[in-house]
């Protein structure tokens, strides 16, 4: 472990350390160091698994409480600990080059392979669209996510050099609030509701976001041209636009209603005006240029006019305020502008941000013509940049829904007759789309995606139930959304089904032939296994991406992908340069779902580095030369990877289609106890039923990683692997597919992370509480044979032997991780015995596995 982050965790450890002898004693802290020194012995094989589960059982339930709320805040406290030392880390290795995996370093990439001409066209095409969805996968509460940003801004403090005195009072504060956190309750006691969901996700916009966003484009604009940024226009235009499901997607959840969907884009709304308000008055009261050094334009004093004809009291008190700086003046009046967009004030609001983007404009004009270049395209530029990129809406809220809902609906429609709840509900959302539209524009929302769509059918549906409403009808692009194997391989007939349809064959004009086809990584990976599911998944991507050369189709493709590996996860530069050659083409676009919106956009410099990472991936993966390579490997070990996919799938197929399967799932795992950790506001199944077919993916990973099988991240690929190689008899087709093809180098670099994250003697005991030891044997079995061939092919001697941190990282968590796992086998054992008939005792089994199921999460640092 690197000293630095070594001193924070070892100063984090023992304040919490402090922290517990002041609570519960000395006997607490010494039944919690027990724990530790028996699961690194373990680990160690000093001692038997055996020993130290009899140590935890030997506890009372309240003492086991109290333990597993240590454990759990320590990984709190490491997390922390390790973002800080990214942080650090990138600070480090910017040293004035292009950094590895930055923006300026795929630049200069592309610049040495080919012409400036194709440079310019990436450049011009680019997009980059990340969505963020309310999936349940985060497992803190905000006040647990609040407490520790807290706890983080004072180890910033800390790690600056402060004087002895402050040192004294920050080091106190820092004991403070961990002694607060281990008081705070770690999970919540009231279920969410999607408003709750839609201003979780506006903390990380206010705190990150909308500061980070000018800084990426600055990079871009630096890496294009270096010496000239910031006193000439920019090289290339705004490329981000962020997305939300947030109060938009109602499949499978009922609380997500019309009246949410119209309350969750009022919130966006207020979070980003509030924001352009204060940039644009923090811009007007810096911006002290005097009209002596730098005169006002034509156009700028004729606004300036104009704005005193409509508002003379206000432009009065401004210009007694800031004589002779006339920039200054109209800048503070368009920060009063936005305030009055805000609170709807008609006489002063702005009618789009368009408007406001032309009084930008005018300022930089003006500037620039005054000789004035860097006041232009300095701070000047990053809030036209802001104004772009966010509009007054801040993300452009998304629809979802279930196709068979709008089949039914439309027959009510067309019939005349009385409508169902449901179908009212959907007529309902389409006419707040269109209200959302008339107030913020349509790029606000006009995306509504189908779930399940099986043919063109069910996209020409919503269109009908849109014109339904006759002049009140929304504009929409309806996105179908392939997510079984099946529907997967259908994509392009479907396609050809939607270019029949008037109101597509319409938008296409509208939009310049633009389509947007998205692909649903989680139910795939559960219905085929994640080698099977990866590999349909590129075919459907070549396939679609055939097909739009063919239609002149410009295609951007949705990436339904889960921050678990299990849910099409992972490293996302990496899996951008895995997919189907052509298949980008300068856009790519994206779910960020849960846990991953915190860990990927909580704090500025890793929000910076994670775009700036994608955006070089995606500028990388459109060139010439990578999609040559691609292609090529792709046809040569095509046929290899068919038949790995075959065998995984057979075998996945063998274990979930077992009888009795979903039954033993659930008793061996807590699926059914997740849902009290109440983390999101939809309901873990699209219906009352209880087969695995309903059940959704995040809560089907979830269990999974809790019992440290970690099963849909490589169930399968050991047979896959084993059936091209004589079981690991001839590995060297395999071992040159992994050096040369990008998307079989992920899958198994995926499964090995994977695998590292997963303990075979923990979860041995977890699969005993099903008392199906025929399952118990065969999912064992699986894991040994993909662990030993994973190795076998990469020519590892350890899992993760190539990524040396993160292998540091796994090894140092995973005895920890143990601990919290006996923890929860203790409850879990005992809860499906069926002998606990006393309801206080239940109660305390209950609270002691949802709090390790909570701290399980924050070790691995993965829920769903």
């Amino acid at each position: 472990m690197p000293e630095p982050l070594r001193r924070d965790v070892r100063l984090l450890g023992a304040m919490l350390g402090d922290g517990l002898v002041e609570y519960g004693g000395q006997e607490l802290l010494d039944d919690v160091e027990r724990l530790r020194r028996a699961v690194i012995a373990a680990r160690r094989g000093e001692t038997g698994i055996e020993e130290v589960a009899a140590l935890v059982d030997g506890w009372t339930l309240e003492r086991a409480e109290q333990v597993a709320r240590a454990f759990t805040v320590y990984f709190h406290l490491t997390n922390l600990a390790e973002e800080h030392h990214r942080i650090r880390t990138l600070r480090e290795r910017d040293t004035g080059g292009a950094v590895p995996g930055s923006v300026a370093a795929a630049v200069e990439e592309i610049r040495a392979s080919s012409a400036d001409g194709r440079l310019a066209e990436v450049i011009e095409g680019l997009e980059f669209r990340p969505v963020f969805t309310a999936h349940p996968t985060e497992a803190r509460r905000r006040a647990v996510v609040t407490a520790i940003q807290r706890i983080s801004d004072l180890l910033t403090g800390l790690n600056a050099g402060p004087g002895a005195g402050e040192r004294e009072e920050a080091e106190r504060r820092l004991r403070e609030e961990i002694d607060l956190l281990w008081r705070t309750a770690l999970r919540r006691g009231t279920q969410m509701d999607p408003l709750d969901e839609v201003r979780t996700a506006m903390a990380a916009f206010d705190e990150t976001i909308f500061r980070v966003v000018p800084e990426v484009y600055r990079s871009l604009d630096r890496a294009l041209e270096g010496d000239g940024t910031g006193t000439r226009p920019p090289m290339a235009r705004p490329y981000l636009r962020f997305g939300s499901w947030i109060g938009g997607d109602r499949d499978g959840n009922p609380y997500v209603t019309a009246q949410v969907t119209r309350d969750a884009v009022m919130i966006q709304s207020e979070h980003v005006l509030r924001a352009l308000e204060a940039a644009c008055a923090r811009v007007g009261r810096e911006l002290t240029v005097h009209e002596a050094t730098t005169p006002a334009s034509p156009a700028l004093r004729e606004a300036l006019a104009a704005a005193r004809t409509a508002q003379p009291a206000r432009i009065e008190e401004m210009t007694k305020r800031s004589p002779g700086e006339p920039h200054r003046q109209f800048l503070l009046y368009a920060a009063a502008r936005v305030a009055a967009t805000r609170v709807r004030d008609a006489d002063l609001a702005y009618a789009s941000p368009d408007d406001l983007l032309a009084d930008l404009r005018t300022v930089q004009d003006s500037l620039a013509e005054a000789g004035a270049a860097r006041q232009a395209y300095g701070r000047v530029q990053q809030l036209i940049w802001q104004v772009e990129t966010f509009g007054f809406h801040l993300a452009e809220l998304e629809i979802r829904q279930h196709s068979e809902l709008h089949a039914k609906a439309l027959a009510e429609v067309d019939g005349g007759g009385e409508q169902s709840e449901t179908t009212q509900e959907i007529l309902d959302t389409l006419r707040v789309v269109a209200w959302i539209q008339r107030r913020f524009g349509v790029r606000a929302c006009h995306r509504y995606i189908v779930s399940f769509t099986r043919s063109a059918e069910d996209i020409a549906n919503v269109h009908a139930l849109a014109a339904s409403l006759g002049d009140g009808a929304p504009v929409l692009d309806v996105i179908p959304l392939f997510e079984t194997g099946e529907d997967l391989e259908r994509a392009p007939h479907v396609l050809d089904g939607m270019l029949e349809i008037p109101a597509v064959r319409r938008r296409l004009e509208e939009t310049g032939r633009r389509l947007e086809v998205m692909l649903g990584y989680s139910d795939s990976a559960k219905q085929l296994g994640p080698a099977s599911a990866t590999l349909r998944l590129y075919d459907t991507q070549e396939a679609l991406t055939a097909w739009a050369a063919h239609h002149d189709v410009r295609l951007t493709l949705f990436h339904g992908r889960g921050g678990s590996l299990g849910r099409g996860g992972g490293p996302a530069n990496r899996a951008i340069l895995a997919q189907a050659p052509g298949s980008v083409a300068g856009r790519f676009k994206v779910t960020e779902q849960g846990e991953v919106i915190f860990a990927r956009y909580g704090h500025p410099q890793i929000a910076r580095r994670h775009v700036e990472q994608v955006t070089s991936a995606v500028l990388l993966a459109s060139t010439g030369a990578v999609q040559d390579r691609a292609r090529d490997a792709a046809a040569r070990f095509r046929p290899l990877a068919d038949k790995i996919g075959e065998a995984a799938k057979a075998s996945f197929r063998a274990l979930i289609e077992s009888e009795g399967f979903a039954s033993w799932f659930a008793r061996v795992s807590p699926l059914e106890e997740i849902a009290e950790l109440r983390i999101g506001s939809r309901p873990a199944r699209r219906k009352a039923a209880r087969g695995l077919e309903d059940l959704r993916a995040i809560p089907w990973v979830f269990a999974w990683t809790q019992t440290r099988v970690n099963l849909p991240g490589w169930y399968g690929l050991g047979s896959g692997l084993a059936a091209v190689s004589g079981d690991g008899r001839d590995l060297a087709e395999l071992r040159e597919a992994y050096e040369a093809w990008p998307l079989f180098n992920t899958l198994l670099d995926n499964a090995e992370m994977s695998l590292a994250k997963s303990d075979r003697a923990i979860a041995e005991r977890y699969l005993a509480l099903g008392e199906r030891p025929e399952l118990s044997e065969a999912v064992l079995a699986e894991y040994d044979r993909t662990r030993s061939l994973v190795l076998a092919v990469t020519g590892h001697d350890r899992l993760l032997e190539n990524r040396r941190v993160l292998s540091r990282a796994v090894e140092l968590r995973n005895p920890y991780v143990d601990a919290l796992s006996l923890l929860q086998l203790r409850a879990l054992s005992a809860l499906r015995s069926g002998d606990v008939t006393d309801e206080g005792e239940r109660a305390h089994l209950e609270a002691l596995l949802l709090l390790s199921v909570n701290g399980v999460a924050a070790g691995l640092q993965n829920t769903g």
